[in-house]
């Protein structure tokens, strides 16, 4: 072979073994991924429980409801609780089975949870029947976040469920002062006896403390009585989170959440947290009745 032939057939070897580099390496290194690319997906999570987050609004619109509701979901993403379904409609509430459709019914759920719905739902007959069994008969749980006790006035069993309706917030949103009724309940523990929160309070109707556990109630004594024409109740008697029974299911219903700023409050995080907990049975709370607690000074 002559010097010239060699010399080619050096650079055919050389070429081919760069151009094989990289495939050795490959093999060598199998980890190797385009960092172009996004990696691949994870398997789905498994929660232990799914939940349904109803932020519906047929009348008044909170500015908070988009907030509430990504506040739950992540709220049982980050724990791994819970699986939580965000609709701003009421199809999902139903026993019957869609055919033909990739969608649930309250079978797959645990719990509901209503963050400022307002106005009369879309729910026809069947449906609001579906609901009640899911809670009543079923055991199943349900959470109304502020204005879902400003939602179905045309629907008794509604009322009853929850334990009453709006009537009015007194002194719309301000420093609202809060006793602490309840502190052996899971989702109030964290509060002390008595402490402060900007929101805005609502005053029930067709509400009896006999027929609730009051966990958080307004302090009678440091609130403002005067010239105020939206007062109705005439025992003062203004619950801020109560518990209670519905057949078999348990109800947990808190005026706090109405601002968008509550949303970063850890304390109120915590409550609704420990809340849908209690409602799907992850921990004990009582909801037996119990009087108003006598607090010090005299309402003025």
């Amino acid at each position: 072979m002559t010097r010239g032939g060699l010399v080619r057939r050096t650079r055919i070897v050389l070429v081919v073994a760069f151009s094989l580099m990289p495939v050795f390496m490959l093999a060598q290194n199998p980890t190797a991924v385009d960092a172009s690319m996004p990696p691949p997906p994870h398997e789905k999570k498994i929660y232990l429980q799914h939940i349904l987050v109803i932020g519906q609004t047929k009348g008044w619109e909170h500015d908070s409801v988009t907030d509430g509701m990504v506040a739950i979901f992540n709220l049982g993403h980050d724990s791994g609780l819970w699986e939580a379904v965000l609709r701003t409609d009421t199809e999902l509430i139903t026993k019957k089975n869609p055919s033909g459709r990739n969608t649930k019914n309250l079978d797959y759920f645990d719990a509901i949870v209503f963050v400022s719905t307002t106005g009369e739902l879309d729910l026809d007959d069947s449906q609001k029947k579906d609901m009640m069994s899911f809670i009543k008969d079923d055991g199943k749980g349900f959470v109304g976040i502020h204005a879902a006790l400003d939602t179905n006035y045309k629907w008794p069993e509604y009322g009853e469920m929850i334990g009453g309706w709006f009537d009015q917030h007194p002194w719309m949103t301000f420093n609202a002062p809060i006793i602490n009724e309840d502190p052996n309940f899971p989702a109030v523990r964290h509060f002390p006896k008595a402490f402060v929160k900007w929101d805005e309070i609502y005053q029930p109707k067709e509400w009896s403390r006999e027929k609730v556990n009051v966990l958080l109630s307004l302090d009678s004594t440091k609130l403002n009585y005067e010239n105020n024409p939206r007062i109705h109740r005439t025992d003062h008697d203004f619950a801020v989170a109560w518990a209670k029974m519905h057949g078999k299911g348990r109800v947990f219903y808190s005026t706090l959440g109405h601002t968008q700023e509550s949303w970063n409050d850890p304390d109120i995080r915590k409550m609704y947290f420990e809340a849908i907990k209690w409602v799907l049975g992850m921990t004990e709370g009582s909801t037996a009745s119990h009087q108003k607690p006598q607090t010090s000074g005299a309402d003025h």
